[in-house]
């Protein structure tokens, strides 16, 4: 029966524009949640089987279709953990710092926790652990996968492997005049240690230096390990700059006390013809010396982590007291080749689908993903200006819906009346 059907077809409307109202208010409520991708009512009209003699209507459905792909806009924060995405792709987190479910989001809001984990609101952010340069340690696989922990690398340290000597050896010493400076250099362990340089004239543009035991900086008495390199030989030309050292290049080596691994000091005392190093000029001085311009070593002190942040393409650097900052993780940016068929969760949190496909790993900017960018959050793409609209429009065909209804059940009293009589 046609009243019937006008009926149906009117409660469907209520109960579709119900749904796309409710979806209007979750768009407009999460207008400032990080990383939110508005949901879109998607309207499909229901057909019955009509005629030209006769129509019976089938009314609407509604469903709820999220706007996955839709970017919103990059906002700069203070927080050098917080992490954004422009183009496609996910960040992948887990729910367990070890057997967790896999989960994916555009929610880069991560702190770090009191165990060094970067986290938002209990799901863990994943990565690769990088050497110090940044390259990424294995393979960029899933299997490799795994939450940033921060403290993996928790203090820092490196040992000297090349000294620069840059000096002038007065040319107006007296044969077998000695010379004494030092070099600071630092162990495996990170600890300094001074090696002492004795400069002998040994003839005419010609010197040594030897390479005393390590000592303590702070105090010259006391030992920190043992040198085993013999001298080296040292040319000038005639016009003060180098000619030779042998052995070339000149090599320290030396063992020390603390347990530290064996160094290897490379030292670059200048180029062959110039002089750019070592020199030998007059010192014009009545007691002649040795005039040290600069001496610099590589290595650093021990240092405790004081800070980490995410850098351009994903990069995790870690900061030392020492002023080292080296990378220690590679962020991951999960692809789908129907990302608008992943399943959504709280907390901005996506799941695999047979729809969505399984995720495909990839590094910042490569390969179809989009590029991460640290000290940044993705805010949300609900536009609450098109939202009002939407919700006015909705407003209306509810209203027309129910006058529907009232036109309806005045027929029906019509209709029973007239049946009655």
């Amino acid at each position: 029966m046609s009243l019937t059907g006008a009926l149906s077809s009117a409660i469907s409307a209520l109960n579709s524009q119900s749904q796309s109202l409710a979806m209007i208010s979750d768009n407009i409520s999460n207008a400032d949640t990080t990383g939110y991708k508005t949901t879109s009512a998607m309207f499909e009209d229901l057909v019955t089987a009509s005629s030209a003699q006769a129509y019976t209507s089938g009314g609407v459905t509604v469903s709820g279709r999220a706007n996955v792909t839709q970017q919103g806009l990059l906002a700069a924060t203070t927080n050098a953990t917080d992490v954004a995405i422009q183009g496609s792709g996910f960040f992948a987190a887990t729910d367990a710092t070890t057997g967790g479910a896999t989960y994916y989001t555009r929610n880069g809001a991560f702190t770090t926790d009191n165990a060094g984990y970067l986290v938002n609101n209990g799901y863990y952010l994943e990565g690769w652990r990088t050497d110090a340069q940044g390259n990424i340690i294995g393979n960029a696989s899933a299997s490799s996968l795994a939450p940033i922990n921060t403290q993996v690398a928790a203090t820092s340290g490196s040992a000297t492997t090349k000294t620069t000597i840059a000096a002038n050896l007065p040319a107006d010493a007296a044969t077998n005049a000695t010379f004494s400076s030092s070099m600071t250099v630092y162990d495996s362990l990170g600890t300094a240690n001074s090696i002492p340089i004795t400069w002998t004239k040994t003839g005419s543009n010609a010197w040594t230096a030897t390479f005393g035991n390590p000592t303590d900086p702070s105090n010259s008495s006391t030992t920190t390990g043992t040198t085993t390199s013999g001298p080296v030989t040292i040319t000038f030309n005639s016009d003060g700059s180098l000619a030779s050292t042998s052995p070339n290049p000149p090599v320290v080596t030396a063992t020390w006390n603390d347990g530290a691994a064996a160094s290897s000091i490379t030292l670059n005392l200048g180029t062959v013809g110039k002089t750019d190093g070592l020199t030998q000029y007059a010192s014009g001085e009545t007691t002649p010396a040795v005039n040290v311009t600069s001496i610099n070593s590589d290595g650093l002190a021990y240092g405790k982590l004081s800070s980490v942040s995410v850098g351009k393409n994903g990069v995790v650097d870690a900061t030392y007291s020492n002023g080292q900052t080296i990378a220690i993780y590679k962020i991951a940016v999960a692809t789908f080749s129907d990302p608008n068929g992943l399943t959504a969760g709280t907390d901005g949190m996506y799941s695999a689908t047979a729809a969505s496909g399984n995720a495909t790993l990839q590094t910042s900017g490569t390969n179809g993903a989009g590029t991460i960018y640290g000290s940044e959050l993705e805010s949300s793409t609900t536009d609450t200006s098109g939202q009002f609209s939407n919700m006015i429009s909705a407003q209306q065909a509810y209203s027309a819906a129910s006058q529907v209804i009232t036109t309806v059940n005045k027929m029906f009293d019509t209709l029973i009346s007239a049946v009655s009589r």
